[in-house]
């Protein structure tokens, strides 16, 4: 890993690469379900509309710069000058030169030219850059819901600027009733702080409007030297645009959100002329912070009852104030441990992929982490995941699972916080099925669970789901050389045995993480078996499912419940078997090995039959959609879970029978050790046929797909095949014609739109990180035991695509 040397504030902003990529809508304030503030309309200038909320509905955020000495004033963000008089006034409305917007994982930067009051002047330049750190080393850090923005001015002349916000921020309702008050701190040990505080006058706990929460209060912080007022959004903006300053005043007449629209402003005036360097320009920057405080976060079943759920945080700092003015003064730590994780995403993305790939990675990062609620506490730590636009359920089993590769690259004891909720809460006995429940419950923020058992019906997906991601978190522990994510080996190796096998947060004085699995003193093999072994029982109650239904599975649905129920699913049965196959080496390591070693019986007889009787077409060129739906084909996008945990390696092939004759079936012409490589060979080559303008259609029904299993399948397919995928994915960011975060699920012709359904903002998208969790994988090995795919390049299957259904 290579850790990045101390960066300044500046060199931040100017740092961020040019994207190849133009996203329709860019993250600007994203950290969970409610601080999600995106630009919409990212392609065009930033001022033509305001910033939304991930629902597409607009947020009160504006920016404005005014240079004193030719009376004009600019808009920067949103549509500040729609409250500026076109005529009559001192000063002249008129705008940038916007030279567009860069990003990385963790930042988006947005980069302005000022024109110059005089000609003998250059323009200044101004750089908004917006800072939601990713920092896999620090989950205090990570679990902290707030946002950095910096203003970053560099120029020869003056220039005053302006931030205001107004209370959509904290209701979806134009006519809720919102408070409001300014919290100045002066300590002799610190900078002092402003901060603007915003909540409703009656909050509505635990509660939701549009996806919005209804209680909990922003808070929006600055420097004490920077002029403060609260007051009508057009007489603030107008009196700024004549004076270039605010008044430090706060109107107290409390009232409804767009009743004479109450803002809460700040300014910053910065003095560039008269400060002489070598180029003739003088830099200088001002920093605040936006924060969505809730106390609690969430109602959950848990084993003692309806818990309400403290935030993460507040194990760290009794109060808001104290949590905000250490992340205030953290910025520069935050920086630089998200410049890292940037870095280092970059760098892995272009050897496993291509600048296309690098910035399909960098706009998904924030959006995965935008469905998270880190709560608990550092004992028992449980984050809390939003399926986003979709439904709104609560750690949704068939959502955490597209996402899992974005946790496990950037930190696998994620993971385990994502999946201990579900576990904890079927152990206590509050779930009556046999299968593993579909979510934890109908509404976030509530996780109530399904005590009647009538979750949405996904049985074997949801079973096979939880077994590969359990052994995929296993794996990531039991590592030698090479961790599932290379920050888990960093921070103190030591090994302190958690109470009762779940995965304690221990952090040091600097808020830095210990590691997560590893070989020092068997730490991970350890970890993995303690944690095994409490849930031990649900993972062999799940298992028991699949044994019976997952070969031939029944009238159901599959996570693409949008497609409707359908029966004989052949990638839901290859998830299914997988899951079996899985279970065995769960089982062998808590040294249960007479049902290691019939759970691996059962996984090589059933893939047999689902390899040779069930799943291929009758010309052998693809895999059906389901078993007797005869000229219908399938994106095989479960086969990526039998790489992702080493079933492909011939070395995964253990003998398990103790000396007794029967061996584990295995074709001894493939060069793979449990899902033929004929399979692998077949999907790849037909991938590269079906492949359409926008990318990879999930099956025959449609020619809508969905981009996290295009990666999953692609990850699983040569080289040649990844990279025309990839080109087309990178191709539709480019000019589809949705308009909201990254849609999953879209049309791989025409303008690229929603197919009717209008996903949006999902953390599916960390199944981008497809090809980085394989990279990493088997200590290394995985995808080099994939190479056989690209011996010879793709077959061209073209002359089966006319009329000829009948023989596929």
């Amino acid at each position: 890993m290579r850790w990045s040397t101390y960066i300044t504030a500046a060199a931040a902003a100017i740092g961020t690469e040019a994207s190849s990529l133009h996203p329709p809508v860019l993250p600007l304030f994203v950290r969970n379900p409610y601080l999600s503030t995106w630009l919409g309309a990212a392609r065009g200038n930033p001022w033509d509309r305001w910033p939304i909320f991930w629902t597409g509905q607009e947020i009160g955020f504006s920016v404005l710069a005014s240079v004193p000495k030719s009376d004009t004033v600019f808009p920067l963000v949103g549509r500040p000058h729609d409250s500026l008089p076109k005529n009559g006034e001192s000063f002249n409305v008129s705008y940038p030169i916007y030279a567009g917007a860069t990003f990385d994982a963790s930042t988006t930067n947005l980069t302005y030219k000022i024109p110059a009051p005089s000609s003998n002047l250059d323009p200044a330049e101004i750089i908004l850059s917006f800072l939601s750190p990713i920092t896999p080393t620090s989950t205090l850090r990570q679990a902290i819901p707030a946002s950095y923005l910096t203003v970053h001015v560099t120029g020869s002349f003056d220039i005053d600027v302006y931030i205001d916000l107004n209370g959509l921020w904290v209701s979806a309702n134009r006519g809720n009733e919102i408070v409001w008050e300014l919290s100045d701190s002066k300590k002799s040990s610190s900078k002092g702080l402003k901060t603007w505080k915003v909540k409703r006058r009656v909050e509505q706990l635990l509660s939701e409007d549009w996806d919005r929460g209804e209680w909990g209060t922003l808070h929006f912080t600055g420097p004490s030297d920077v002029s403060h007022e609260a007051g009508t959004s057009a007489i603030l903006r107008n009196h700024f645009s004549r004076t270039g300053k605010l008044q430090n005043t706060v109107d107290s007449r409390f009232r409804g959100i767009m009743d004479e629209e109450p803002v809460f402003a700040f300014s910053k005036s910065f003095k560039l002329n008269g400060t002489s360097s070598a180029s003739g320009q003088t830099y200088d920057s001002v920093l605040f912070t936006l924060a969505h405080i809730q106390d609690p976060v969430i109602q959950f079943a848990s084993a003692r009852g309806l818990t309400m759920m403290k935030p993460l945080w507040a194990s760290y700092y009794h109060t808001a104030d104290e949590v905000l003015e250490w992340h205030y003064h953290d910025f520069n730590a935050a920086f630089r441990l998200a410049s890292n994780y940037s870095t280092q995403l970059e760098e892995d993305a272009l050897k496993s992929g291509s600048e296309d790939y690098k910035d399909i990675l960098a706009v998904s990062a924030r959006q995965v982490l935008g469905a998270t609620s880190f709560a608990g506490t550092p004992d028992d730590p449980i984050i809390f995941f939003k399926e986003i636009s979709s439904d709104g359920n609560m750690n949704t089993v068939d959502v955490i699972y597209p996402a899992f590769p974005f946790f496990l690259y950037t930190n696998p004891k994620w993971l385990a916080w994502l999946l201990e909720p579900l576990i904890e809460h079927q152990l206590s006995g509050q779930y009556p099925n046999d299968y593993s429940m579909h979510d934890l419950g109908a509404s976030f923020p509530n996780a109530t669970g399904h005590p009647d058992g009538r979750d949405e019906y996904m049985p074997v997906e949801e079973c096979g789901n939880m077994l590969i991601m359990g052994l995929a978190l296993v794996n990531s522990l039991k590592y030698d050389t090479e961790p599932a994510s290379i920050w888990s080996a960093a921070g103190n190796p030591r090994y302190i045995e958690s109470e009762g096998g779940k995965f304690s947060l221990y952090t040091d004085a600097d808020g830095m993480d210990d590691t997560f699995g590893g070989p020092i003193s068997a730490k991970g093999e350890k970890q993995a078996r303690q944690w095994v072994s409490r849930s031990y029982k649900l993972w062999k109650q799940w298992t028991g499912y699949l044994v019976r239904e997952a070969l031939i599975p029944s009238n159901q649905l599959s996570t693409d419940d949008f497609a409707g129920w359908l029966a004989n699913q052949t990638n839901l049965a290859l998830k299914g078997i997988i899951g079996i196959r899985a279970m065995s080496e769960i089982s062998e390591l808590v040294g249960e090995r007479a049902e290691a070693k019939f759970y691996r019986n059962v996984s090589e007889h059933y893939i047999k039959q689902w390899q040779e009787e069930f799943a291929v077409s009758r010309d052998g060129t693809h895999a059906k959609l389901a078993y007797t739906w005869f000229g219908s084909w399938t994106t095989l996008y479960n086969l990526f879970a039998d790489s992702l945990l080493c079933f492909h390696l011939p070395s995964s092939t253990v003998d398990l029978n103790d000396g007794v004759s029967q061996k584990p079936i295995k074709d001894p012409a493939s060069k793979t050790a449990f899902v033929s490589e004929k399979i692998y060979k077949l999907q790849s080559d037909w991938y590269h046929n079906v492949r359409q303008r926008y990318g990879l259609p999930l099956d025959s029904r449609h020619l809508y797909t969905k981009s996290d299993w295009e990666f999953f399948a692609v990850a699983v397919a040569s080289k040649q095949v990844r990279e025309e995928v990839v080109q087309s994915i990178a191709l539709w960011v480019n000019e589809t014609s949705t308009d909201s975060p990254l849609t999953d699920l879209y049309d791989t012709e025409g303008d690229g739109g929603f197919p009717g359904i209008a996903f949006k903002a999902r953390p599916v998208v960390g199944g981008h990180f497809a090809f980085l969790a394989l990279e990493r994988a088997c200590g290394g090995k995985a995808v080099h035991a994939l190479s056989f795919l690209d011996a010879e390049p793709p077959k061209d299957l073209s002359y089966l695509m006319g009329d000829r259904s009948d023989e596929l």
